[in-house]
């Protein structure tokens, strides 16, 4: 059980990585705090979870707005105690659209979720981990937090920023006990692929040398692990899960 006896606030977590990283984690040990705005599916993810034996409350919440994210970690101290862990998840893909006629509301929207909303997750679970003296955040970036991808400029400016964030925040903290870190997924298998054709998805497939797109629950084996005590030296570092999109 290597989150025995831990916390874990996860954003995000209605479906896809968020949702299996809750239940991942919940089998290790941790209690668990999930948030999502969609309030049927957050709620479904906590039965399943209670069905498990595993300790979790749901709490509706919008990563774009700072109080929300206060909220989740008040109510994660109220509730368990303390706040160890954080998977800043939720995360939108935005429009395709060409820089040049980038709708200005569909950007800001995107920035607000994608990256100030990790900001202001850390804004509030760094001081909680404080009183702790230890704890571990992990920032969901993206395989575009490396490279450019077409028609997706805004999605890519928000991640390439999440990949910022993470390095200055881990660097003040590390002395303090907090590990930070990002992970960088390439295309997985989850709700943010719904809705795009069939042509579009087998050239996507294409770009993963390993052949295929990745499962949430390969790149919730990587955040098991960063969350982990088994990570003790990992700080300020990107990792990515690719099936070598990045190798080429």
């Amino acid at each position: 059980m290597e989150l025995q006896g831990k916390v874990a606030l996860i954003t995000g977590a209605a479906s896809g990585i968020g949702e299996s990283t809750a239940i991942m984690f919940g089998k290790e040990g941790a209690k668990l705090i999930i948030t999502d705005l969609n309030e049927d599916k957050g709620n479904s993810v906590v039965k399943k979870l209670e069905a498990l034996g595993i300790d979790a409350i749901f709490i509706k919440a919008d990563a774009a707005k700072p109080e929300d994210a206060d909220n989740s970690v008040r109510m994660a101290i109220e509730k368990f105690g303390k706040l160890d862990i954080a998977i800043n998840n939720a995360g939108i893909g935005g429009p395709q659209q060409a820089v040049g006629d980038y709708d200005i509301e569909d950007w800001n929207k995107v920035i607000g979720v994608n990256l100030s909303g990790v900001f202001y997750g850390m804004r509030y679970q760094i001081p909680a981990m404080l009183k702790n003296g230890s704890g571990s955040i992990i920032n969901v970036a993206s395989i575009l937090g490396k490279v450019g991808f077409a028609q997706s400029s805004a999605y890519v400016a928000a991640k390439h920023g999440v990949l910022g964030l993470t390095k200055s925040a881990a660097i003040e903290y590390a002395s303090r006990g907090i590990r930070i870190n990002a992970i960088g997924p390439a295309f997985i298998k989850t709700p943010l692929l719904e809705g795009l054709d069939t042509d579009l998805l087998d050239h996507l497939v294409t770009l993963h040398p390993i052949g295929r797109l990745g499962e949430a629950d390969e790149v919730a084996q990587l955040l098991l692990w960063l969350a982990s005590e088994k990570a003790s030296f990992a700080i300020g570092a990107y990792y990515p899960i690719d099936g070598g999109y990045l190798a080429r």
